[in-house]
């Protein structure tokens, strides 16, 4: 009787795991690469300071993908890639020696500052994807890390070009992302919670708090 028992559990048992594995919406990854195109607004101007030409960003890279769930609706997405975000304004940036000033001029042709980055994104990523299926809803929020590598400023003014390396960021950026679309294309948004500047610079006494706003597409390819 014992025999029979242990046979009925072990016959369960093997048809429960088989009626598992057939089922078609089982755990899968969607380990993606991104790429994205963004426009840069600069919030928090400075008195007598506006934004010029245009700001773009460009971003790209991979995140690997962690299932919540059975069906894969739920995952979280951790992440890696580089970024370039460049910031155009009437905000011209000088150096003498090892000391930077700033300056708001409307005459030049053009200031800029461009900034590299190694990005860190962390998601919440919600879709209703299957394992078969490769078009899908998706809406993907989190918090998006980074460091910067290297910074520049430049401007022109009367044929004169001049640019140096920018130290007077804050190194380390963090701010929250939302990414909202249907396969390929996504809108995607990033709102920066640290200040690009990192305290020690100013313009007519005033402390500059430049804080970014990206918004553009985004495209997952699996």
């Amino acid at each position: 009787m014992r025999f029979v028992i242990v046979l009925l559990f072990v016959i369960f048992q093997s048809n429960a795991q088989v009626a598992l594995d057939t089922v078609p919406n089982s755990r899968y990854f969607e380990d993606q690469f991104y790429l994205g195109l963004s426009y840069n607004f600069i919030l928090n101007h400075p008195e007598g300071s506006n934004q010029r030409n245009l700001s773009y960003g460009l971003q790209g890279g991979i995140i690997k993908d962690i299932p919540l769930n059975r069906k894969g609706t739920k995952a979280i997405g951790i992440g890696a890639g580089l970024a370039l975000n460049s910031y155009y304004s009437n905000l011209v940036a000088d150096i003498s020696g090892d000391d930077i000033t700033y300056s708001i001029n409307d005459d030049i042709t053009r200031s800029k500052l461009e900034t590299h980055l190694l990005e860190f994104p962390l998601e919440f990523r919600w879709r209703n994807s299957t394992a078969e299926e490769y078009k899908f809803w998706r809406i993907y929020g989190g918090i998006k890390a980074a460091y910067i590598l290297g910074a520049r400023s430049k401007y022109d003014l009367d044929d004169v070009s001049e640019g140096f390396n920018n130290t007077d960021l804050t190194k380390f950026q963090y701010g929250l992302t939302l990414s909202f679309g249907y396969n390929t294309f996504n809108l995607h948004a990033y709102y920066a919670l640290t200040e690009l500047f990192n305290g020690n610079a100013s313009v007519n006494g005033e402390t500059l708090q430049y804080r970014p706003l990206r918004i553009g597409l985004i495209f997952y390819i699996l």
